[in-house]
C-alpha cells in the first residue's frame, strides 16, 4: 500500500503523545513487528545468540515429539509448528544464514529417527517426506543467493543430510522420483539456474 503525501504530512503533524499512542496500538496488533523492534532496539542477544537458542530448541523439541512418529498426522502438525517458529526467528532477526542452517538442522534432527520412521508404512510417511524434500529444495535455492563464505558450514549440514537420506530407502527413492539430484547436496554443485529447475519440477506435478 502506498501512502499519499497528504497522509504522510498529516501523520507528521501528530503530537509526540499521539504518535506514541498510535505506535503502541499498532504494536499490540502486530506481535511480530513488536518482537522485531524489541530485538533491534533493546535485546542484548545477537542474531547468533538467537540462532543458537533456536537450534537447541529444535534439538529438544524433536527429541520430545519423536514419540508421536507413529501418529504421522499429529507428528507433521508439530513439525510444521516448529518450522513456523524458525520462520518467525528469521523474520524477527532477518537471519538469512539461519533460514538455511536451521531448516537443514531441523531435517537432520527429524531423520535422526530414521529407525522409527522406517517402521511406518510408506503411505503414512509420504506427506512428511514430501514436506522435507520441499524444504531441501528451498534451502538449496537460498544457498545460491548467499555468499560463498558460508558454503563450508552448509556443506557439513548437507553431507550429514545426504547420509541420513541414504539410510532411508523410502525417502531416498522419493527424492529421486521428485527430481532431487544428490550431487546438489554440495554447495558448489548447485546449478546457477536452480530456481528455474525447481519451477519446472513443480510444473510437472512433483513435490506435492
Amino acid at each position: 500500500m502506498e501512502y499519499s503525501k497528504e497522509f504522510k504530512q498529516t501523520l507528521s503533524e501528530f503530537s509526540s503523545k499521539e504518535k506514541d499512542k498510535l505506535i503502541f496500538r499498532l504494536l499490540k496488533k502486530d506481535k511480530l513487528l513488536s518482537k522485531k523492534l524489541y530485538f533491534e532496539l533493546i535485546d542484548e542477544e545477537t542474531t547468533d545468540d538467537k540462532r543458537n537458542t533456536m537450534e537447541e530448541n529444535i534439538r529438544e523439541r524433536i527429541l520430545e515429539i519423536s514419540k508421536y512418529i507413529g501418529n504421522q498426522k499429529y507428528f507433521l502438525v508439530l513439525i510444521r509448528k516448529l518450522s513456523a517458529e524458525i520462520t518467525e526467528h528469521v523474520k524477527v532477526t532477518t537471519d538469512k544464514f539461519g533460514d538455511v542452517s536451521l531448516n537443514l538442522f531441523l531435517i537432520n534432527e527429524i531423520l535422526e529417527h530414521n529407525e522409527k520412521l522406517g517402521q511406518q508404512r510408506f503411505d503414512n510417511v509420504y506427506k512428511l517426506y514430501i514436506y522435507l524434500i520441499n524444504k531441501i529444495f528451498k534451502a538449496l535455492t537460498l544457498i545460491k543467493k548467499l555468499d560463498e563464505d558460508y558454503w563450508m558450514e552448509f556443506d557439513e549440514l548437507l553431507e550429514n543430510l545426504n547420509e541420513k537420506i541414504d539410510n532411508n530407502i523410502y525417502l531416498s527413492k522419493l527424492c529421486v522420483n521428485n527430481g532431487l539430484d544428490f550431487n546438489w547436496l554440495k554447495c558448489e554443485n548447485i546449478p546457477d539456474h536452480f530456481e528455474l529447475i525447481v519451477k519446472n519440477i513443480k510444473s510437472e506435478g512433483f513435490l506435492r
